[in-house]
């Protein structure tokens, strides 16, 4: 049965990357349980522009847990207390009435505040770029079933090209590492045939970028995965891992 909460939002407002920021309270009430997350920052952001006032700026697009843009640091969790789910995923029945939610913006050096609970997240463009790419023409739609490919390989493969690059992984890392997300994008082309002409440069490149970057080192503590909306799997950083230490041992020979 539909019941409305009142809460109370603890919310950072940050003007730019340069501004401190602080954190600024703000009252809710009838607020539906079947309302998502993001609808009730919509129904805040209304009353603040009738108000006169500075609505709170953060990214959305696709509103179906597929963009990745949705990135929200809620009571301690990337894209709050729900496991598997982005914050445009997360309803407002997962809270009860007279709660405190505190919300905050990824919270990592490459990731750089834009605007209140958007941040900057080219650097995992710039990761993609450095060699998320292939050279082998795979074919048109009907090619698609010329090269055969073992079916766990095939499996693997589309569960790390499910990574939405959202940056939950970074923001529930206490060293701000980039690993599970890296991971994910090299494992997708390992995975394939035709992503084996560059698997050793690719590797490398997109390493170094994401060092260049400066994200922090992995220290398996697991929080990527646990975290991640799309439950990518730390058996990509093992992979990944595998393939820089054989790719940097064949270019020093």
């Amino acid at each position: 049965m539909e019941k409305n909460l009142n809460l109370s939002l603890k919310v950072w407002r940050q003007k730019n990357a340069k501004d401190k920021g602080q954190f600024e309270t703000y009252k809710v009430n009838d607020i539906s349980t079947d309302m998502s997350f993001l609808e009730m920052f919509d129904v805040l952001n209304e009353r603040l522009i009738v108000e006169g006032k500075e609505p709170i700026a953060f990214d959305h697009d696709c509103r179906e847990g597929i963009c990745g843009m949705c990135s929200m640091f809620i009571n301690g969790r990337p894209h709050g207390p729900k496991q598997g789910i982005t914050t445009c995923q997360l309803h407002m029945r997962s809270f009860n009435d007279g709660d405190t939610i505190v919300v905050e913006p990824w919270r990592a050096s490459p990731f750089p505040v834009i605007k209140d609970l958007v941040v900057d997240r080219s650097a995992f463009d710039r990761i993609i770029s450095a060699g998320g790419f292939i050279s082998i023409n795979t074919g048109n739609a009907q090619d698609a079933n010329a090269l055969p490919i073992p079916k766990d390989d095939a499996d693997e493969s589309f569960a790390a090209a499910s990574c939405i690059g959202c940056g939950a992984c970074v923001a529930a890392c206490k060293n701000a590492s980039a690993m599970l997300f890296v991971s994910a994008k090299v494992s997708q082309f390992a995975l394939l045939p035709q992503g084996q002409p560059e698997r050793k440069q690719r590797v490398m490149e997109m390493v170094a970028q994401m060092d260049s970057e400066g994200f922090g080192s992995c220290t398996n503590t697991g929080a990527c995965s646990a975290e991640c909306p799309k439950e990518i799997s730390l058996t990509h950083i093992a992979r990944m891992n595998r393939d820089y230490i054989s790719a940097e041992l064949s270019s020093s020979k």
